[in-house]
């Protein structure tokens, strides 16, 4: 199963993939947890040591690593580097999930835009295309690392909203995009729900089809993102209901 989580920012996207990543390896599935946000904050949500999180350094910033793959440092470059070994040996283990940074992708015009992205994609090609492991990723309120052709390997689109106008803009957005790039499934997920009619509110703006659910707000949410714990993440942190949506996902494997 290969998720590529979603939404606007502070919509929880973040905690929800920490949830989903804790489930899937608590089932018995080995998970690469990979953080695909600019702000990186996925590692902290999983619990991992801030101490180890410092040394990890995100894929995007590798250069010798970049340069070894693609051939030097000259004009021309591996477009299609094999790039097998990266996913394995610069990921940061803790049990079944190993974790990595992808870091955030230079705009056009900026030093070695092409041998970055051409990096990139292929690692999302190696893990999405040719790892058996379940692989979830923690997008930004976009999908830009996702090419149409990193796309085909991934099984759902989750975007993560809250009931305001303004995050279901940005789904919306997120919504096209996956569409565009031919992802098989594509869900939204309501979540900081307080009160009966916010979750109408949601379920008025999209189809049965497309809501998978929704999730209660939590005041321990807004507590344990205050918290500089290397403990790990536990069964008590997970969100109220959480388990049904894992799942509905997990139900779409194969």
């Amino acid at each position: 199963m290969k998720i590529a989580i979603s939404g606007k920012g502070g919509v929880g996207k973040t905690t929800v993939a920490a949830n989903l990543i804790y489930l899937f390896a608590k089932n018995g599935f080995d998970v690469f947890a990979v953080d695909a946000d600019p702000d990186a904050s996925l590692g902290l949500a999983l619990g991992v040591d801030p101490q180890k999180l410092e040394k990890l350094t995100p894929l995007a910033d590798m250069e010798d690593i970049i340069a070894e793959k693609s051939g030097g440092k000259g004009a021309f470059y591996n477009l299609d580097p094999d790039v097998e070994d990266v996913v394995d040996d610069y990921s940061l283990q803790q049990g079944r999930v190993k974790f990595l940074i992808m870091g955030g992708i230079k705009q056009a015009g900026t030093a070695c835009y092409c041998r970055e992205s051409s990096f990139l994609n292929a690692v999302l090609n190696s893990l999405l295309l040719d790892k058996k492991e379940v692989v979830v990723l923690d997008m930004s309120a976009g999908i830009e690392h996702l090419t149409r052709g990193t796309a085909r390997g991934v099984d759902m689109v989750l975007i993560v909203t809250e009931p305001t106008r303004t995050s279901l803009k940005t789904t919306g957005v997120v919504k096209r995009l996956a569409d565009d790039l031919g992802v098989k499934e594509v869900k939204i997920l309501g979540n900081k729900i307080r009160r009966p009619e916010e979750e109408k509110f949601l379920k008025d703006n999209f189809s049965p089809d497309e809501f998978i659910g929704v999730l209660p707000f939590e005041e321990k949410v807004w507590e344990d993102s205050m918290a500089d714990s290397a403990a790990g993440f536990a069964e008590e942190d997970l969100l109220n209901g959480v388990e049904i949506i894992y799942q509905k996902i997990s139900a779409k494997r194969g």
